[in-house]
Order: structure tokens, then C-alpha cells, then sequence
């Protein structure tokens, strides 16, 4: 027979998995997927502090993105995707003058372009406001190309595959995974938060990224919280029938499973309620939005969460926001270039907000991706790769600087294992440390929360972009 002890350590096993597990159900209204039913014993926080990741869903093309300008690597380039290449003599504007030049593992200067469509991101980089993370990717431990095709070490599981990678990138685990680094940072600081409900916040449905171990992530829409309909409007016509609903689905009930039911229905009724008064009581913003752009409509509620921060008594929040239709096998002359234009004008209107609310030193965003995507190309596309370039921005970035080792642009080059994929040589876990480190995460904390992070050396585990 299990004591008392045992049945109150097996329920709260119960509780904590089976909170993780709600957010698998896609049916389940978004408001009913709230923070954890527990709270972490966290770091402290006076000043405020907000992480966005913003997830680039399919593998963006990282040669399209921040594509070789010199004239070496440029030529490379053109002549392994002949039919999709940006031309040298398009890329002059948004060429990248860095404060020093990005070196490959040779220790041979590279120059880089953004994309055309990118032009929106030069003043930022010009200012010292966005960086450029080189060859970031999902890995265990430092590996060469060597160690790579001798199969000597571990790397990740199911490489180019896009749901597992996805969950590496966001998780350090394959799929099936149910924490991600943002979530298990969300846990250090939920008791930081007067309300530990808005710690973790995704705008764009649901990733394991802002699960913790404790925090779940509490989802939104571009709009704002989504309320349950029942109580939004009378039900039936009836306030009496919506008085009844609220108490049917708050009030303490017998039975375990029904009251923890109950318990979290009644903490998303009332963070609806906190949330819309916050956002309500909130000045509009005065940045300017780009129309007709899915990922500034997410980073324009990111902003105003933000903005009523101090009403929502929040220190510390991490934010996800995403966009998709970066699988381009094909259609890479007209749609990458589109995909880049929503990009670069969503980032630099974010900033700009940023700026208006005077918490540009406090915000720091940065980009994410399945992986890269081959540099060889397939006619009209590429296919899927591994490492690839990132965005960092913010006031507080060390910006007009390239972090990590420039690539060589070569068919079966020192840094290509097969048709232009690239073996990263900076690994998603020296990013996240770096960013975690900023938001007040402690070195033994990161090495708790990072599993990988501990095969590399203390003295690179901060990439110093921020």
C-alpha cells in the first residue's frame, strides 16, 4: 500500500507530466495551456529582461541569406547554384562592412552581403545593432570533418530531418522531447515574475522550446490572449449561462484529475483577464508595422507585452515567434527573396519598437532554423543542409561583427560534408549559454540546463555577442 508520502510525490509526478503532455493536444483552446502548476525556486531579477527567438520553420538557405560578397568565395558560389545566385553587382548595397573581417579556419579574410531583400537590417548592422552568427548549428561535441566521416564521434540524431532538428535546435533532444533551453531558462526566473504565467510566451502556437521543467509556455495569439468563447460573450445570450460556465470550470472539485482541471481553467480565465487589462491600459505604439506580415504581426504583440511589463510585473521573459516556407527545394528565385522581405522588415520594425519603448538595451532577439540547406542547388532549389548563419539584434548586441569561423565556399571543402551541407563549428549550445548568460543565467545553471554545453571548453562556451 503507498503511504501518504508516496501518493503525494506520485501526483505531483503525475501533474508535472501530464502538464508537459496538454500541450501535444492541438485541440485544447490556447488559453487553457498556461505556466506551470509549480514554480521554480529562481533567480532574482530587479531590471527587466526579454529573449526572442524567432524560428525560421522549413531550414532557411543561409547562402541566400548572408551570401559571399568576396570574389573568391562569391565565384564559388555563383558556379554551384548557377540558376538562383545573387548576382555580385545586386548584392553592392547591402555589402557588410564588419569593425574586422570574419576569418576561415585558415585564417583567410572573408566578405559578406545580405540578401537584397535584406536591406531593411543594414542600418542596424551599420550601427552596431545586429550581429551575425557564422555556422551555427545543432551539434554534441566539437567535431571535424575528419571525425565526422570516421563516424569517431557523436552528432546529433537524425541529421537533415526537420521535425527532429527542429527539437535539437530548440531542445538539445530529438523529437518527443518535452523541455526546451527557453523553457528550463523560464524556470530560473518564474518566481522572479509577480506573475510567473507570462514567463514563457509563444505567439506562434506551440514549441518545445518554451517548455521548462516547471514553466509551460503560455500561448497567444498576434492579437493578444485568446479568451475561452463560453465567456467572451454571454453564452446563449445569457450572462447568467456564462456566470454559470466560469463557476462550472473554476470551483474546487473532489476528484484530483477535475481539480487540477479546474485549477488551471481558472488561472487562464484570470491571465486573459490580467493580459487584456494590461494591453488595454498600454499607449499604442507609435513604430510602424509592415501590412500583411504574419511575423511582424507577432513581433508587434511581443512589443506590447513588453510595453506593459511593469502592469504584468514581469523581470525576465523569453518569446517565441516563427514564420514558415523555408523548405525551398524549389522556387528559390521567387519565394526566398519574399520570405526575406517579411524577415528584414519585421526585424527592423521590432527594433524600432524597441527603441520607441526605450527597452532596446533590454531586448535581444535572434534567429533560428531547422538547419541550412546544401549550397549546391538542385535547378530551381537546395536541399536540406546543416549549419547556417544567424541574426542577433538588440542594443545591448556587439554588433557590426561576425561571431564564429567563416566557412570555406568549396565543393567538398574543409567544411562540407556532402553537396555544400556545412559542419557547424559554433553549436547551438555556445548560442544559447551566450544569450542565457545575458539574461542573468549562472555558469553551473547553464551547464545544468545545456547538456552539451559541458564538451566544450569554458574558454569558447561564450560566444561574447551579447
Amino acid at each position: 500500500m503507498i503511504n501518504k508520502d508516496g501518493m503525494t510525490a506520485s501526483r505531483r509526478a503525475f501533474l508535472k507530466k501530464a502538464s508537459s503532455l496538454s500541450l501535444a493536444g492541438v485541440a485544447a483552446p490556447w488559453a487553457l495551456n498556461l505556466a506551470a502548476l509549480a514554480e521554480a525556486s529562481a533567480a532574482g531579477a530587479s531590471d527587466y529582461k526579454a529573449l526572442v527567438c524567432v524560428f525560421l520553420y522549413g531550414g532557411n538557405d543561409y547562402a541566400n541569406t548572408v551570401v559571399p560578397y568576396d570574389l573568391t568565395s562569391h565565384a564559388a558560389y555563383q558556379s554551384l547554384r548557377p540558376s538562383f545566385a545573387h548576382s555580385r553587382e545586386s548584392l553592392q548595397a547591402t555589402a557588410l562592412n564588419p569593425v574586422a573581417a570574419p576569418l576561415d579556419s585558415a585564417g583567410f579574410a572573408h566578405q559578406y552581403a545580405l540578401a537584397p531583400n535584406l536591406a531593411r537590417l543594414m542600418p542596424l548592422f551599420d550601427a552596431g545593432k545586429l550581429g551575425v552568427i557564422l555556422n551555427a548549428g545543432t551539434l554534441i561535441q566539437p567535431t571535424s570533418k575528419l571525425q565526422y566521416t570516421n563516424k569517431s564521434v557523436r552528432v546529433p540524431p537524425k541529421l537533415f530531418s526537420h521535425n527532429d532538428q527542429q527539437s535539437v535546435w530548440q531542445s538539445s533532444s530529438p523529437e518527443g522531447a518535452t523541455s526546451g533551453w527557453g523553457g528550463r531558462m523560464g524556470d530560473l526566473f518564474q518566481a522572479a515574475n509577480a506573475n510567473a504565467t507570462f514567463t514563457c510566451v509563444n505567439v506562434s502556437g506551440n514549441a518545445v522550446y518554451l517548455s521548462g521543467n516547471s514553466a509551460v509556455q503560455y500561448q497567444v495569439s498576434a492579437n493578444g490572449s485568446v479568451p475561452l468563447s463560453g465567456l467572451k460573450n454571454p453564452l446563449f445570450g445569457s450572462s447568467a449561462a456564462s456566470n454559470a460556465l466560469r463557476t462550472l470550470i473554476t470551483q474546487p472539485r473532489t476528484h484530483m484529475l477535475e481539480n487540477e482541471y479546474n485549477i488551471v481553467s481558472k488561472r487562464s480565465i484570470e491571465a486573459n483577464e490580467v493580459l487584456s487589462a494590461a494591453l488595454a491600459s498600454t499607449p499604442a505604439l507609435a513604430t510602424a508595422f509592415p501590412a500583411s506580415n504574419n511575423l511582424g504581426d507577432q513581433l508587434r504583440l511581443v512589443a506590447r507585452m513588453i510595453a506593459a511589463a511593469p502592469a504584468l510585473g514581469t523581470k525576465r521573459q523569453v518569446f517565441f515567434v516563427s514564420m514558415g516556407g523555408f523548405d525551398n527545394h524549389d522556387g528559390m528565385l521567387t519565394d526566398h527573396p519574399a520570405l526575406m522581405t517579411r524577415l528584414g522588415d519585421a526585424l527592423s520594425a521590432f527594433y524600432a519598437a524597441t527603441v520607441e519603448l526605450n527597452v532596446a538595451e533590454q531586448v535581444t532577439a535572434f534567429t533560428a532554423s531547422d538547419f541550412g540547406r546544401t549550397l549546391t542547388g538542385n535547378a530551381n532549389g537546395s536541399d536540406h543542409g546543416w549549419g547556417s548563419m544567424h541574426f542577433v539584434m538588440g542594443g545591448a548586441v556587439q554588433g557590426q561583427r561576425f561571431y564564429g569561423t567563416a566557412p570555406v565556399v568549396a565543393h567538398n571543402g574543409p567544411d562540407d560534408v556532402g553537396q555544400g551541407r556545412l559542419l557547424p563549428t559554433t553549436s547551438v549550445e555556445q548560442v544559447a549559454a551566450t544569450l542565457g548568460k545575458w539574461l542573468g543565467v549562472t555558469d553551473s545553471e547553464l551547464l545544468s540546463l545545456l547538456p552539451n554545453l559541458s564538451n566544450y571548453n569554458s574558454t569558447v562556451r561564450n560566444l561574447g555577442f551579447v
